[in-house]
């Protein structure tokens, strides 16, 4: 499963340099961390202190135990409580 992140960000239409540099630096970090940066987007017309971003990633969806015992899922940890115990935490 995909999802992806907006980012709204109201800059200083006087620091948009700056806004450039902070968007370099995390387009080098959220690959690091198992992201996928789509862009960031400065204004060209129109509202010039208004900048989006779009980050995507992919994740995993859950997955139920059955049976009974400690052995690990899919994370590797164990889960806690009684096998047909649910909910979210």
């Amino acid at each position: 499963m995909s999802i992806v992140c907006f980012i709204r960000y109201e800059i200083d239409p006087f620091q948009r340099d700056a806004f450039a540099r902070y968007a370099d630096n995390w387009g080098r970090i959220i690959p690091r961390c198992g992201g996928d940066l789509i862009g960031y987007f400065l204004p060209k017309e129109g509202t010039n202190n208004v900048a989006r971003a779009l980050i995507g990633s992919t994740v995993s969806p859950p997955t139920r135990r059955t049976g009974r015992g400690s052995g690990p899922t899919r994370t590797g940890w164990p889960i806690s409580g009684s096998p047909s115990r649910t909910g979210s935490f």
